[in-house]
């Protein structure tokens, strides 16, 4: 395919999405199929010849799409939202082209330092400290953008692993073997945080402590503090906590307030998830749910699920992004640069090397829509929100399960 044809196709496939996304309430949600039904459709090999383009999306339509699950679609009702608008596919789109892997600063400059500053951005909509910021004087923070929220929880945990065994080894001596300091380090979350913290504790070769929660499912720093005293006298030591602003089954908040302190002062790793309800903080009106958020050493939320940005942009900020690179830079010569000491090498904040020109769909996203624009889009969600909540009270037959605070009945 030349760029002359490019064009052509390239038209007919904005054309394609237009149709499929204006239309898309005339498809089934789930699709009526069972595993295994493309084997039956797409051959066994790969054809030796090119087949026309037309022949492609024919299959696209005919094989793959009755096979498709449609998040966008208005009944989609299933797990969170996803995110999506015309603004983010077409940086997407010039993503793609570009074809950057921005694994440092010297492998794509822009890329790295739109990232930066749009994290910045986002940090101020939704009125995270000072602290957590790239730009700000004296400020040891930063954003990065990730793939997903089980990514950012597990790149926190290993963070503060290290810092922990650091500190451990001061204290029982340098020759001690890091296994057996493993064995004495203790997470702990919510039973109603999402499954990726008990997998990140799993990864991470550490024991997790899940908490049963009070009677509106809300982790309080009582239950905490009596957790971690029982296991400090069973010579284990608390290093890592996962709050949730908004969890997976009810939208409950933990009362990061009342932890952060306590967290403070035993020396844990304090971690906020706040995936979905994150994005309502970027309105005023939401943020006294983040109260505490200066306690907190990380922090992590999903423009994905609910700011108008397709997947996947997780993003996340730390208080201290020397304390998170060293528990994950890996630096040989090849991948070194004249600019190392004095630039942001985002390779340096993850587990992947090769990383996305994420940040263009942020940055487009927000400029087309403004911090206004957006605002209106959260707060319309959470009126519908409240009208729906209203319609279930007033139906015997149905039961409000929890406290309606932003979109989730």
């Amino acid at each position: 395919m030349n760029g002359e044809e490019f064009k052509v196709r390239g038209r007919q496939m904005v054309d394609y999405i237009v149709k499929y996304l204006e239309e898309i309430e005339t498809r089934r949600v789930t699709p009526g199929i069972e595993p295994g039904y493309l084997s039956n459709l797409i051959p066994t090999y790969p054809p030796h010849e090119a087949e026309p383009w037309e022949d492609v999306m024919k299959d696209v339509e005919e094989k793959i799409m009755v096979g498709m699950t449609h998040w966008q679609h208005p009944r989609f009702h299933a797990y969170f939202p996803a995110g999506n608008s015309y603004p983010s596919i077409l940086a997407d789109m010039l993503s793609d082209a570009i074809g950057c892997v921005g694994f440092s600063w010297a492998a794509g400059p822009a890329c790295t330092e739109l990232e930066t500053i749009v994290l910045d951005w986002l940090g101020k909509m939704v009125g995270l400290p000072d602290t957590f910021l790239s730009h700000t004087e004296g400020s040891q923070g930063g954003g990065v953008i990730q793939s997903s929220a089980s990514e950012c929880v597990l790149d926190c945990l290993l963070a503060a692993r290290t810092q922990a065994v650091r500190s451990l080894k001061a204290k029982y001596g340098y020759d001690c073997e890091e296994t057996t300091l493993l064995s004495k380090l203790m997470a702990y979350c919510s039973k109603e945080a999402h499954s990726c913290v008990e997998k990140a504790a799993m990864i991470g070769f550490v024991k997790l402590r899940i908490l049963e929660p009070d009677s509106n499912n809300e982790l309080r720093g009582h239950i905490l503090l009596d957790a971690m005293e029982e296991d400090r006298k069973n010579g284990l030591h608390p290093f890592f906590v996962c709050t949730t602003l908004g969890t997976t089954g009810c939208c409950a908040f933990d009362r990061v307030d009342e932890i952060g302190p306590i967290c403070q002062d035993t020396g844990a790793w304090l971690h906020v998830d706040a995936s979905y309800a994150g994005n309502a903080f970027i309105c005023p009106e939401f943020r006294y749910l983040m109260k505490g958020i200066e306690f907190a050493d990380s922090f992590n939320f999903n423009p994905n699920k609910w700011m108008l940005v397709n997947f996947d942009c997780s993003t996340m900020w730390v208080k201290s992004r020397f304390k998170l690179t060293q528990a994950l830079v890996v630096d040989p010569l090849y991948l070194q640069h004249s600019y190392s000491e004095s630039a942001i090498d985002y390779r340096h904040w993850g587990i992947p090397l090769s990383r996305r020109f994420r940040a263009l769909k942020l940055w487009f996203v927000i400029r087309s829509y403004g911090v206004s624009g957006l605002q209106e889009y959260i707060r319309n969600h959470c009126r519908l929100a409240k009208l729906f909540e209203q319609l279930v009270r007033e139906d015997h037959k149905f039961k409000v399960m929890n406290d309606v605070k932003v979109g989730l009945v």
